[in-house]
């Protein structure tokens, strides 16, 4: 008999029964133990884990605040909207029917279904932004799993072109982009709120739980426009382009006490509502990005800078015989020639001869050191995204030549905000005031960069302007005195000018008593047969100022006195167009 370790006996059928029992007895006795410990001492991790399961927290998006006229107008509102999206995972095991959920969006089912393929395993993806909640709850309303809709913001511009440049425009996420809407994006940005929300198996939502922050909505702006000033600008300019065949124009209008902007238009315009087919070159708002040669409307400020030097008073005489002046190997002219004449018959007649005179006889940096005084050759301040400075030549340029073509707005580029902000600064006696695009209650005192008895100087003679014996008769503006300047300056091209392409500007205030206004305008490139300020840009300037005089309610300030005193001025007609 081997030895080997003993044979345990086997347990009977009924032993082995009563075990198992016993295991299973005591593993439901662990869980109803444990069930009650979770059920009554710790109730706090059902809790939480059904929460987990069944609640989120959901964005409450805020409100962008209005952009406003002066007035109050709305011009930039925000109107809720439902962006559509889908959990791809989701609409994968409930079974989406793709081609009838393509046929409520409006799009390609093949276009559909590749993109669900392709992002199969995301559990967010947008499908169309911005549906009108009427046209969303249609298509909510079919119950295709897996999509859902979200409570969004759409920006709408009521004035559409005619504010465009202005205010600029949102992406799909109601965040600024161009214009004011980039500069005061911050202000108008609302802060979003957050809620708890009660969701089912499939991610549908059925109730709020709780509110745990509220949406701040965001700041509504009143700017310093008027809609109705923006309106007849915008409309003036438009007919001026059309009926002259120019490329683009801008016009320019500042309140001359606040510094406010009161109208800035330009052409070609773009609808902010619809930017389907928008080029980059329809968004660039001109007034403040394009750079030009101003031309003769630089000649007050070489004029301002002649009487400041002490060299020169208003009665100084020039003599521009023959009508040519010769300066190196550049030969300046006048459109004719003036003779003898003195510093206001200089702007009247607009000399460019004399002019060079002028910038050849003071010291070297005399005549572009006034000219940066004046704010050129730096931006404006102004804030507005993409502003450019202009260019003032630095002084290693300052020949003889340069100056002498400076001195009537040759070799320096200048914006229209720039020219009439510089403008706005003799009106308002040489006190130099920011740019505002926003409103501003009352009188801003400003600082002070020219003389004033220099101002009040210039003011008369920019006056002689417009009169018979000046070069826009046509800026005349019934009841009001105006003075102002014209420009008509050769493009730039090819390292040269082009002889048959002009920037025609003029550029005003009024009442000429107290100037309230500035105007500045400026036609690209004229091509129906008149290019000179005095045509081109004079006219619009009479009609837009014109009514923003009414608007503004300004009185007239051209008496019977006045008219006497300067027999020269124009007569206007009943139509508002000046005659000789």
């Amino acid at each position: 008999m081997s030895r080997g370790k003993p044979v345990q006996p086997k347990l009977p059928y009924t032993g082995r029964h009563f075990l198992v029992g016993g295991l299973i007895a005591t593993l439901f006795g662990c869980m109803a133990v444990r069930a009650g410990y979770l059920h009554v001492v710790d109730q706090e991790f059902l809790r939480k884990q059904g929460n987990m399961r069944m609640q989120r927290v959901e964005s409450i998006v805020a409100h962008r605040g209005m952009l406003r006229d002066r007035n109050g107008l709305p011009l930039a509102v925000s109107t809720p909207v439902v962006s559509i999206w889908i959990n791809p995972k989701e609409a994968r095991t409930g079974k989406l029917d793709v081609p009838a959920l393509a046929r409520e969006l409006s799009v390609e089912t093949r276009w559909l279904s590749e993109r669900l393929a392709r992002n199969g395993q995301r559990e967010f993806l947008y499908l169309k932004r911005h549906l009108s909640p009427v046209a969303a709850e249609t298509l909510l309303g079919r119950e295709f799993p897996g999509v859902y809709g979200k409570t969004e913001y759409r920006r709408f511009y009521p004035e559409g072109e005619v504010t465009a440049h202005l205010l600029g425009f949102t992406n799909l996420d109601d965040q600024g982009q161009e214009g004011l809407e980039l500069e005061l994006d911050e202000q108008l940005r609302g802060v979003p709120g957050a809620r708890r929300v009660l969701r089912d198996r499939k991610g549908a939502k059925l109730k709020d739980v709780a509110l745990l922050r509220a949406a701040r909505p965001g700041r509504d702006i009143d700017l310093s426009f008027d809609a109705r000033t923006q309106y007849l600008a915008y409309r003036e300019l438009a007919e001026a382009i059309s009926r002259n065949g120019a490329q683009a124009g801008t016009a320019v209008a500042l309140d001359v006490e606040t510094g406010e902007v009161l109208a800035m238009v330009n052409q070609p315009s773009y609808n902010p509502n619809n930017r389907g087919k928008l080029r980059p070159e329809q968004m660039r708002n001109r007034a403040v990005t394009d750079m030009f040669e101003p031309g003769s409307t630089m000649k007050p400020f070489t004029v301002a800078a002649a009487l400041e030097s002490g060299k020169y008073t208003a009665r100084s005489q020039f003599n521009t015989n023959p009508g040519t002046l010769q300066v190196y190997n550049k030969l300046i002219r006048d459109h004719e020639n003036f003779g003898v004449i003195d510093m206001g018959t200089l702007i009247t007649k607009s000399s460019n001869v004399a002019s060079a005179q002028i910038s050849l006889a003071l010291p070297r940096e005399a005549l572009p050191g006034f000219f940066g005084r004046m704010g050129f050759g730096k931006p404006t301040g102004s804030g507005f995204p993409g502003e450019s400075a202009g260019l003032l030549q630095p002084p290693q340029r300052w020949r003889p030549v340069e100056l002498a073509t400076m001195s009537y707005g040759y070799g320096l580029t200048v914006t229209a905000l720039q020219l009439a902000h510089a403008y706005a600064t003799v009106a308002a006696g040489g006190i130099e005031r920011p740019v505002s695009f926003l409103r501003v209650n009352g009188p801003v005192a400003g600082k002070r960069v020219l003389d004033e008895k220099i101002a009040l100087q210039l003011i008369p003679m920019m006056e002689s302007v417009v009169t018979t014996d000046g070069t826009a008769i046509k800026a005349a503006v019934p009841g009001y005195r105006i003075a102002g300047k014209t420009g008509t300056a050769h493009k730039a091209r090819n390292g040269g000018y082009a002889d048959d392409q002009y920037m025609s500007t003029f550029v005003g205030m009024a009442p000429a008593s107290k100037p309230r206004v500035v105007l500045a305008v400026v036609i690209d490139s004229p091509s129906n047969g008149q290019y000179y300020g005095g045509l081109v840009s004079a006219p619009v300037f009479s009609r837009i100022m014109a009514e923003t005089l009414r608007l503004m309610n300004v009185e007239p300030d051209r008496s019977a006195e006045h008219l006497a005193q300067q027999g020269r001025l124009p007569v206007v007609t009943r139509t508002g167009r000046a005659g000789a």
